[in-house]
């Protein structure tokens, strides 16, 4: 496995690392689903049992995946295992479960997050803590004072690192000055880079700045492994985000389906052919750190660790780009 610097700050992940979302299980927030499938724990701790021995050695969690079930989950999994949950990179988020504070960034809450999230990962500091989304109220009111407080738990030793998700261009460059974090996190894979194709606003954000990019999603949430089709779309259970999600209708994926042929053609059809092309491709940009694509069992993770041993040549990435934006 290799290990990528994550910014300046000496800290090395491996580069295929794993996304903890799955193991949080269907869920809701505030009314809305924003879960997946529940999974099996026998299952994961098949897979990162699986995952630790091919030399991951980073994992993304957040307190919003299974509202604190998925932080618990991993620490069981870790010590069940017999391993150091500090001997790993260990990465969570505060900003989309609110509690009983009016907005999910008020200091008092994030502070309170940042605690339960060391209580359910059964550690005494975070490696590196994301402000999970760009939106800190109407007028960024509560931006300058949530910015304090992440900055607080770094001085108390609470938190190493400090990141920042977000969904947009223009979060990103009005954030990350405030912020100063040390990685940024966003969905990227072949069928939307725009946050780490070279020459994209983000990509020279994070030059300027000297950051690291994780990507999750590099999957494109399985749409990348030829998982579904137009004939049959998958049908999600209540409390899973992807329910409603128009990227698995009928209508996109029969869109997709020829570049998808096409791309089969020339990289291999197997699951691990695919897996291996699109965490590749995402890997190959400048400024990303790691992907985090998410798991349900062991299968999964090692469909993912093809990603580890593929190459892709400049002429395979150019071809990519061209196919999927025919």
């Amino acid at each position: 496995m290799n290990f990528r610097e994550l910014g300046q700050s000496g800290v090395k992940v491996s580069e295929i690392s794993l996304g903890c979302w799955t193991m949080g299980g269907l869920n809701w927030v505030n009314g809305s689903p924003n879960g997946w499938a529940n999974v099996n724990e026998n299952e994961v701790t098949e897979a990162i049992k699986t995952g630790i021995e091919a030399g991951v050695n980073h994992f993304d969690n957040a307190d919003v995946y299974g509202n604190g079930r998925a932080e618990r989950m991993l620490n069981r999994v870790l010590r069940n295992l017999g391993v150091k949950s500090e001997d790993f990179v260990i990465a969570t988020k505060v900003g989309h479960f609110p509690g009983t504070a009016s907005h999910a960034y008020e200091p008092a809450h994030i502070r309170h997050q940042c605690e339960q999230s060391l209580v359910n990962l059964g550690r005494e500091y975070i490696d590196l803590y994301y402000f999970h989304h760009g939106h800190f109220g109407d007028q960024d009111e509560y931006l300058d004072d949530a910015v304090e407080m992440m900055n607080r738990l770094v001085e108390e030793g609470k938190v190493r690192l400090k990141g920042l998700s977000a969904y947009s261009a223009n979060d990103f460059t009005k954030l990350v000055p405030k912020v100063q974090p040390t990685a940024l996190q966003s969905w990227a894979h072949i069928l939307d880079d725009q946050f780490i194709r070279p020459g994209s606003v983000v990509s020279n954000l994070m030059a300027e700045h000297k950051l690291t990019f994780v990507a999750f999603s590099p999957l494109a949430q399985g749409i990348l492994l030829d998982k579904y089709s137009a004939e049959n779309p998958p049908q999600f259970e209540p409390g899973d985000f992807r329910q409603d999600n128009k990227s698995f209708s009928a209508e996109r994926l029969g869109e997709l389906r020829p570049k998808l042929d096409a791309h089969k053609a020339r990289f291999g059809s197997t699951t691990e052919d695919l897996a291996g092309v699109a965490l590749r491709y995402v890997l190959e940009m400048p400024n990303v750190a790691c992907a985090i694509p998410g798991f349900r069992n062991e299968r999964q993770v090692r469909c993912n660790l093809a990603g580890k041993s593929r190459q892709l040549s400049a002429e395979d990435v150019a071809w990519i780009q061209a196919n999927f934006a025919a």
